[in-house]
């Protein structure tokens, strides 16, 4: 299955074009999921599994894979659907990497490679069940495809900590950011919870937004109303993959307003980070953070503050 996978460079030409590639797959019926592709290392057959005492539920042992210890985790279980009834000896994982850690996917087979444009992804529908492990929906071939919300099941496999402390804060810092405005774009309500309970202490007006389409189309309703955006609003923190607009388009169209170009912007994203550091660059944000990692978020969030209002570093 390696042949399955685009180079790196074919998938840099999709960056600020509003573009993305899906892996399909199912799940052992007639439904189609799938993951974005720049999440993927690689499929292959599931290799030889080491049952571990204690592992959650969804966990059906570890493998090691090119010198690290990769947990495989059941998809189908995570999301609600019971467990996967495959033959190991046939079974196909899928080895991503999420937040800087690599992790395999049990599934019960890959379809092919999808290129789209985000417009076509729209946010999924609300219910129960497993349509909350989804970011957004789909249709290919005439048939629903459910985009998976992975950092919503990691996050139930491994609680992330979230508190601080307090000399986390700079606290000259705060008293100036009081009250100002914080614009938060993810798909993930995992990721946006995470989001508020670090920028939470700081004091300021978390606004969200679950798509760059929204994100945009708010940021162009405050222009309209004549609102200060220039000084009110501090920064704008966002995921890369989102539907409708992804992060990548949301910051190009910004930095194409000649009354928002010079807006802070952080990339945040669970996507591999050598990766983006890269297309920070060419999009033009001016910073990256890779999910989740509390204290790097408060110390960047709060550098690139001090960066905006013009205040020395802090000590």
């Amino acid at each position: 299955m390696s042949g399955v996978l685009s180079s790196v460079d074919a998938r840099t030409k999709l960056v600020g074009q509003n573009r993305l590639e899906l892996l399909l797959f199912h799940l052992g019926g007639t439904q189609h999921f799938a993951i974005n592709v720049f999440k993927v290392q690689e499929v292959m057959r599931m290799p030889h599994l080491t049952r571990i005492p204690d592992r959650h539920p969804v966990v059906r042992g570890v493998t090691h894979l090119r010198g690290q210890t990769v947990p495989v985790v059941d998809l189908r279980h995570a999301i609600q659907m019971g467990p996967l009834k495959v033959d190991e000896a046939d079974a196909t994982i899928i080895v991503t990497e999420y937040n800087m850690t690599v992790q395999a996917f049990l599934v019960g087979g890959v379809d092919r490679i999808v290129n789209m444009n985000w417009s076509e992804i729209l946010p999924p529908p609300g219910g129960a069940g497993r349509q909350h492990y989804l970011t957004a929906i789909t249709r290919i071939d005439n048939r629903i495809v459910e985009i998976i919300d992975v950092e919503k099941v990691l996050a139930e496999i491994a609680p992330y900590q979230t508190t601080l402390s307090e000399d986390a804060y700079d606290q000259e810092l705060l008293e100036r950011i009081r009250g100002k405005d914080i614009l938060i774009v993810d798909d993930s309500h995992v990721a946006i919870e995470q989001m508020r309970q670090v920028l939470g202490p700081m004091g300021m007006n978390i606004v969200e937004a679950h798509n760059g389409l929204e994100a945009y189309q708010l940021l162009m309703h405050w222009k309209e109303q004549g609102r200060d955006v220039a000084n009110n609003l501090m920064m704008i923190i966002t995921d890369a993959e989102m539907p409708e607009m992804d992060g990548y388009m949301l910051t190009t169209e910004i930095r194409r307003d000649p009354e928002l170009k010079d807006t802070f912007i952080i990339l945040h994203t669970s996507l591999s980070g050598n990766f983006n550091k890269a297309m920070v660059e060419k999009v033009g944000c001016n910073g990256f953070l890779s999910k989740f990692a509390p204290k790097a978020m408060a110390k960047e969030v709060q550098r690139l503050m001090r960066e905006k209002l013009k205040m020395p570093p802090r000590e």
